[in-house]
């Protein structure tokens, strides 16, 4: 059977550990939302849920789930359809923004994240929930202004913007949060929004060599 470990949770805030949606905060920006951020992977899966509250932004948890290296990739992916759901209903969001796979010479790879994204995105639709996909580059771009940023730029631009004094040490976590806050400033207008273009098979192979642990 498939062992499900949680790693890294964040929890800020006195709505961490809420069931229930917290009560939406009306202005002139609108009703409040809750965004669920993904960055899909078969052995680690990192997520961030942020409460959009008029102007403001709050991190409600994020945090990395790991999947046991040594079960079958099947069992992977119903454990990956699981813990979205179990977000998902522990939160309730109105959308889910993921982080587009890479397009690349390493096909097993790919098809593994690929699949990893797909169940992820089959959770979200099984709770109506609308799905919005964003190229890594355009994650970064958004948050730094620099689409090559490094991981460690990334995560200090968001303590800035989320107005927090940490985030969870895994980056897959960081990642996760990343994508919710970029999805927040393309629906914002803040950027250019959700794109599929997907990058060249070097930005792949970078992705391979840098996260070992993310496709096994």
């Amino acid at each position: 059977m498939s062992k499900e470990r949680r790693a890294d949770i964040g929890r800020p805030g006195a709505g961490a550990t809420a069931k229930s949606r917290p009560g939406p905060a009306v202005d002139q920006d609108g009703p409040g939302r809750i965004i669920l951020g993904i960055d899909p992977g078969t052995t680690v899966m990192g997520f961030g849920v942020l409460a959009v509250e008029g102007r403001e932004l709050r991190l409600l948890e994020a945090g990395a789930i790991r999947f046991d290296p040594a079960d079958d990739h099947t069992l992977k992916l119903r454990a990956i359809f699981r813990s979205t759901l179990e977000i998902i209903e522990r939160h309730l969001p109105d959308e889910l923004a993921i982080e587009a796979q890479f397009f690349g010479k390493n096909v097993q790879s790919m098809l593994k994240l690929g699949r990893a994204q797909g169940v992820a995105i089959a959770a979200a639709l099984q709770r109506d929930l609308s799905v919005v996909e964003y190229a890594p580059k355009r994650v970064k771009q958004s948050i730094t202004g620099n689409g090559n940023a490094a991981k460690e730029q990334v995560a200090a631009m968001l303590l800035s913007i989320l107005k927090i004094a940490d985030l969870p040490s895994s980056t897959d976590a960081t990642d996760a949060v990343a994508v919710a806050v970029c999805h927040h400033f393309a629906s914002q207008g803040r950027g250019s929004g959700a794109t599929v273009k997907r990058s060249g098979g070097k930005d792949w192979s970078a992705f391979i060599r840098n996260n070992p642990d993310r496709i096994r």
